[in-house]
């Protein structure tokens, strides 16, 4: 909650958002772009920011599900402002890191404790990139080819992200069930760097290690007998994943267009989604627009490029436009009272 570093990172969506509307834009007719975009039908732009609105909701019921799993008593509301924070923050910051931490302070505010919060928030975490995670091995293994026919020009991408999404769930899973080998192991990494003189400061990390080792004890316990809850979340999180992705398609029906699949649509832009998951990008801001346009030029044809202007906006700037309102009225609204029921 640093506001220097919130305004930093602000700047640098700026500046990220303007090198990407020069690249993108540079001796394009924008004149054609706006009739483009003007005939299309806007019934559909309306069904994809209820999906967007959805999109957030589903994360406000899975910690509301999540928190209720342990008997922590909180507002159904308040979850719904925890997830417009933390999408708010996760827009704004680099590999969405700056998502969590926001709602861990919020919730501290609602005096949920920390080790709760982080809990919880480790489980969505891993949940959610669990179903990109899947989704990748599905494309890999069916490989269907008109998807991977789409996706080549990108594919480089789709490994990369598929690789990076692995690695860092499987080394959260590996933190979770076995948190004091993973400990050792990082305490070690941590000597050799220091040792190296390539780290600086290896105590103030080693006890930042040992920390986080302890919470993912609790989380470990948890696994082990919340199992069927997990599960659920997991399902919970496919529908939420979705419904982001139908974005996409609901922007593919306002153009008048019909010949490709739902499915398709769904899976090619989950792939963008594997893709820049895991990049050092807000939001992902530039590279996805860029993979957009080089997946969905056989799609869309000659309106490729207002495809990516209306898809993005309902996408991506919508969702950060509402949650930035909606985080502004929880800075005013929670830690005021904690008081009353379940909503």
């Amino acid at each position: 909650m640093n506001k220097r570093k919130l305004i930093g990172n602000l700047l640098f969506l700026v500046f990220v958002f303007s090198a990407m509307i020069y690249y993108i834009f540079q001796e394009q007719d924008l004149t054609k772009i706006m009739i483009q975009i003007g005939n299309a039908n806007m019934f559909y732009w309306i069904s994809g920011i209820i999906c967007v609105v959805l999109f957030i909701a589903c994360e406000s019921i899975i910690i509301f599900y999540l928190m209720k799993s342990i008997k922590q008593q909180v507002k159904l509301l308040h979850c719904f402002l925890y997830s417009f924070i933390g999408f708010f923050f996760s827009c704004i910051t680099p590999s969405a890191s700056g998502g969590q931490p926001a709602q861990v302070y919020f919730m501290r505010k609602d005096k949920i404790p920390v080790g709760i919060s982080t809990l919880i928030l480790m489980i969505v975490t891993i949940t959610y990139k669990m179903v990109l995670i899947a989704l990748g091995i599905v494309v890999l293994i069916a490989r269907p080819a008109q998807i991977m026919y789409y996706f080549q020009p990108a594919i480089v991408f789709f490994y990369l992200g598929i690789f990076l999404n692995i690695v860092v769930v499987g080394f959260m899973i590996f933190l979770i069930f076995d948190p004091a080998l993973a400990r050792t192991a990082l305490i070690n990494i941590i000597k050799f760097l220091s040792k190296c003189r390539i780290l600086k400061g290896p105590e103030k990390l080693t006890n930042r290690v040992n920390s986080a080792t302890e919470k993912y004890k609790e989380a470990a316990s948890y696994f082990k007998t919340h199992r069927l809850v997990v599960c659920n979340v997991f399902l919970m999180a496919v529908v939420q994943r979705i419904l982001l992705f139908n974005v996409t398609y609901l922007v593919y029906r306002s153009f008048n267009l019909s010949k490709i699949s739902w499915l398709t649509i769904i899976f090619l832009q989950g792939m963008i989604s594997v893709a820049v998951d895991m990049l050092p990008f807000p939001g992902g801001v530039g590279i996805s627009e860029k993979l957009f346009l080089l997946v969905f030029s056989p799609v869309f044809g000659e309106i490729t490029l207002s495809a990516m202007v209306v898809s993005r906006g309902l996408s991506y700037y919508t969702e950060l436009i509402l949650s930035a309102l909606v985080t502004i009225i929880a800075y005013f609204t929670i830690g005021k009272t904690t008081e009353g029921n379940d909503f």
